[in-house]
């Protein structure tokens, strides 16, 4: 066995139990960490694919920003996990049967893949010869531009709907009121009281 067949293995072995144990961990930190773990592998495999920048890019953006925020949100948040899991039992039966839904699609969709011959040709011809740095982008912004933006308008959209769903105007809240602000007269901003000694106000 080369080394490279064996740091391929190492690295599936150690993405698929990171995220096995992702899911059936108890505790929520300890699942965050199986996560990143499961992306360090993942961007392990990368590497020996030959795509170095999908890698560095796998580690900074997921492992450096999303784990770490997820990271700090479970910390952050006091959440009643026992009464969360409580509440999660009750569909444990529906959520078993959609998962062997699923597994039993994956066992088709593998039992029927094969490889075509034409597919090492095909990526040789739409991946131009350099970096793949310099491929992808070439890609992304020259070949798949319009998507490229497209994509990044479905996101827009995700993140404004998101900010317009979660966004809650308590009553019992004081919030600042910047037009009662700007409009308010500097003669009746402050108002003077005479103390007398003894009482207050």
């Amino acid at each position: 066995m080369t080394v490279t067949a064996l740091a391929f293995y190492l690295f599936a072995v150690s993405t698929l139990v990171g995220g096995l144990f992702t899911v059936v961990s108890r505790n929520p930190v300890h699942s965050v960490l199986w996560l990143i773990l499961a992306f360090l592998s993942s961007a392990g495999l990368f590497v020996l694919l030959g795509a170095e920048f999908v890698a560095m890019l796998l580690i900074i953006v997921y492992v450096g920003a999303v784990a770490v925020l997820f990271l700090f949100v479970v910390m952050m948040l006091d959440i009643d996990f026992s009464a969360l899991k409580a509440e999660m039992a009750k569909y444990m039966p529906l959520a078993l049967l959609i998962g062997v839904i699923l597994l039993m699609q994956f066992g088709l969709a593998y039992g029927s893949w094969e490889a075509s011959e034409m597919a090492e040709g095909n990526r040789l011809a739409v991946m131009p010869e350099g970096t793949n740095t310099g491929g992808l982008g070439l890609l992304i912004y020259d070949r798949y531009f319009l998507l490229f933006q497209l994509a990044g308008l479905v996101l827009l959209v995700a993140m404004i709907g998101a900010i317009v769903l979660t966004l809650r105007h308590r009553t019992d809240v004081k919030r600042q009121n910047v037009l009662a602000q700007m409009w308010r007269d500097p003669a009746k901003a402050m108002e003077l009281k005479d103390v007398k000694p003894g009482q207050g106000l």
